[in-house]
């Protein structure tokens, strides 16, 4: 092919179709313009001046910086002036999808005399002296080093690297690969961020659609509960990436068709095939490049989505089965919505429902990280919540076990306990009533936890089989639990771990956000057919619902599910920097820079604890009874609000048999059995008299 013929197109294929947009589709863009506009997603003028007037003091400042330590270094006054500094932005800033009281990642970029130390040292006492920068956090030995801030309210996420260069001209660009040559390996993730962004935006044929579109993706993945890089599913780059490619197919559509062609696109994709942006390149460096005939890690990949600056990574390697079928799931959920968006017959914010994560599994793994101090939990549970995913892969290969879906984010809980009991207690999932005393009263203390939880699906049962089913979850659990105790910084004294199961009506109300839990479902006697299931009363008759009952103007139903939203995400938007402290604290993966697959890239330091005699460390924490066993979280689950499982406190656990789920701390209650399958954990007694601890479904 002539070199004619291939700019004829975008990207590694030919556009599907170059046609320009029809009146219905442009109206239908207004209207999702329109739409995500109700929901606040776009920042007003003001704080967009506010930004680059941010923007430009903290170059001033690095700047500055520069030339203090070039000074240090004996340079000329007038060669320590011209030594230059340039700030980079990148990620949803840089591409133009950021909203109202988003941060802005920022990569400050230094020639060859300023070295990293002298960043994490010097910068950071000129941003402390600044009267501006609040909450001032350095995380100098994470994956990628950042130093976290508030500059005049403005979250602000500030990289370095510096380049093998005598001074820094305004006019640099980065997207030169030579400019990587003689760089560590924590230069050249810090600059992947913004060679990636840059590169996403140079690829894509009609900006405007391609930053509409990708609003409403990136809003609609994290209402759907897909949207986290941790957790197993697609980053931001990851959805940029998607949404680029589509864009190349369609050159000239409106984002309302993009919206709808990228679900279905999507949704049909062969994966493991992977999503280009451009061929991949080689480069000056002796660095691994994705490459799948090559590295077998790299063919294993579920869901490749291939960053396009040089080097290539990819930015889903994290991926599991688990989060790849629930991916493609919602992609065919949206896909369906759009189609009748596409036609007129649904509206915008259908698409924006919030996820049933909650009512959608009877079982549930409840994660509870905790300790007694702020600064301690915020790197504890971002160490714990690196390594759910793991937990993931490990539940997958359970028989019986179809499905382990992780929920994106950890519920975050502050409490005050007087004694022992109330402490294990609390880190069990049993908070007791919010006291209104200081923090420092005497006789108290402060308990921090982070709650996670898997979703986990059974496998139907074989209508030929007669044999008894059992779900031995044990080891993955107690593996899980040895892996995150044998961090490096791990406190025995003050940090805690508990995996629990439960059953979705004793989860605690505040996962349900302030919406209703969903009501048990009952099944039908064995003498019906056990395939239906049915309401507790189902000779009463259904109450229509408020919308069903009263006759409503047609605009109401919607304008009604915008304000909600919007107040779901205003919620959600006061939580968030909490979350990303966290996620900093245990690694600060950056926007463009994929997670690491192998956890001592991420700084943790994970211990083998071989025995003498050739047993793993997993082993011997399995027999020698250091991990104690709960099952406060199944406690009362015949009446929700009393339930220990919904943070309501009651009576003093009872003595009995230690069940259920792993802790650092004692917790015993009388053992609950679930008639249709019985989930067995790590040290659970023998419950039925023949060294099994499996109850038969019956």
């Amino acid at each position: 092919m002539s070199q004619q013929q291939q700019q004829q197109y975008w990207g590694v294929t030919p556009s599907i179709s170059t046609a320009e947009p029809t009146q219905k589709e442009l109206e239908v863009t207004d209207q999702l313009v329109q739409t995500l506009k109700d929901l606040g997603l776009f920042e007003s003028e003001e704080e967009s001046r506010k930004r680059e007037v941010v923007l430009g003091k903290l170059n001033a400042i690095f700047k500055e910086f520069v030339t203090k330590v070039a000074l240090r270094h004996g340079l000329p006054e007038s060669m320590a002036e011209d030594a230059g500094g340039k700030i980079f932005t990148f990620g949803s800033y840089r591409l133009g999808v950021h909203g109202a009281g988003s941060d802005i990642d920022t990569l400050c970029v230094a020639p060859s005399f300023v070295k990293r130390e002298d960043f994490f040292g010097e910068m950071y006492e000129l941003l402390k002296a600044r009267p501006e920068v609040t909450d001032l956090t350095a995380i100098a030995d994470a994956y990628v080093p950042v130093i976290n801030f508030e500059f005049s309210k403005i979250p602000i996420d500030l990289l370095f690297a510096g380049l093998e260069l005598p001074s820094i001209p305004d006019d640099l660009d980065l997207a030169d690969n030579n400019l990587l040559k003689k760089l560590d390996e924590r230069d050249v993730r810090s600059l992947n961020g913004s060679r990636v962004t840059d590169e996403i935006l140079r690829l894509v044929p009609n900006i405007d659609a391609f930053r509409i579109a990708l609003r409403c993706i990136k809003l609609w993945a994290k209402r759907r509960a897909i949207y986290s890089n941790v957790m197993g599913f697609f980053g931001g780059v990851a959805w940029a990436i998607l949404v680029a490619r589509v864009c190349q197919l369609y050159p000239n559509a409106a984002a309302g068709a993009i919206v709808s062609k990228f679900f279905r696109i999507m949704h049909k994709w062969s994966w493991p095939q992977p999503v280009l942006l451009k061929h991949i390149e080689e480069g000056p460096l002796a660095v691994r490049v994705w490459n799948p005939k090559i590295y077998p890690q790299d063919k294993g990949h579920k869901m490749p989505i291939i960053t396009p600056a040089y080097p290539s990574m990819c930015a889903t390697h994290n991926v599991t089965d688990s989060t790849r079928t629930v991916t493609t799931q919602e992609f065919e959920r949206a896909a369906d919505l759009a189609d009748r968006i596409m036609v007129g017959s649904g509206s915008w914010i259908e698409l924006f429902t919030k996820s049933d994560f909650f009512s959608r599994y009877k079982f549930y793994l409840q994660v509870i990280a905790s300790s007694d101090h702020a600064e301690s939990q915020l790197r504890w549970s971002g160490m714990v919540e690196s390594r759910l995913r793991q937990l993931v892969k490990q539940l997958e290969l359970v028989p019986h076990l179809d499905l382990a879906h992780p929920y994106i984010k950890g519920f975050n809980n502050v409490c005050q306990v007087i004694d022992d009991e109330e402490k294990s207690r609390a880190a069990h999932g049993q908070f007791p009533p919010p006291r209104d005393l200081p923090p420092d009263a005497e006789g108290t203390s402060s308990l921090y936890t982070s709650t996670f939880y898997i979703g986990l699906s059974i496998k139907a049962k074989d209508p030929n089989s007669t044999a008894p089913r059992s779900l031995d979850i044990r080891y993955p659990t107690q593996d899980f639990v040895h892996m995150v105790r044998a961090w490096d910084k791990f406190d025995e004294q003050k940090m805690g771990i508990v995996v629990q199961y439960m059953k979705s009506v004793a989860l605690p109300a505040e996962v349900f956000d302030g919406d209703e839990p969903p009501k048990p479902i009952k099944k039908r006697p064995k003498s019906r057919n056990r395939g239906t299931p049915v309401e507790e009363n189902p000779t009463k008759k259904r109450r229509a619902s408020f919308a069903e009952s009263v006759p409503l103007g047609p605009g109401y139903r919607v304008e009604s599910q915008v304000e909600r939203v919007r107040e779901e995400l205003n919620k959600e938007a006061a939580e968030s920097p909490m979350l990303k402290m966290a996620h900093s604290a245990s690694g600060a993966f950056m926007p463009g820079t994929p997670l690491p697959e192998d956890p001592k890239e991420a700084g943790f330091d994970i211990a083998a604890g071989n025995k003498p005699n050739g047993e793993d460390a997993a082993s011997e924490s399995r027999s020698s009874g250091t991990v104690q066993y709960s099952d406060v979280a199944q406690g009362n689950q015949g009446s929700r609000p009393g339930s220990p499982g919904n943070g309501a406190t009651g009576s003093p656990i009872p003595q009995g048999q230690q069940y259920g789920g792993i802790s650092g701390a004692s917790c015993v209650v009388s053992p609950k059995v679930f008639p249709e399958i019985k989930l067995r954990l790590a040290g659970q007694p023998n419950a039925n008299g023949n060294g099994s601890t499996a109850v038969p479904t019956p």
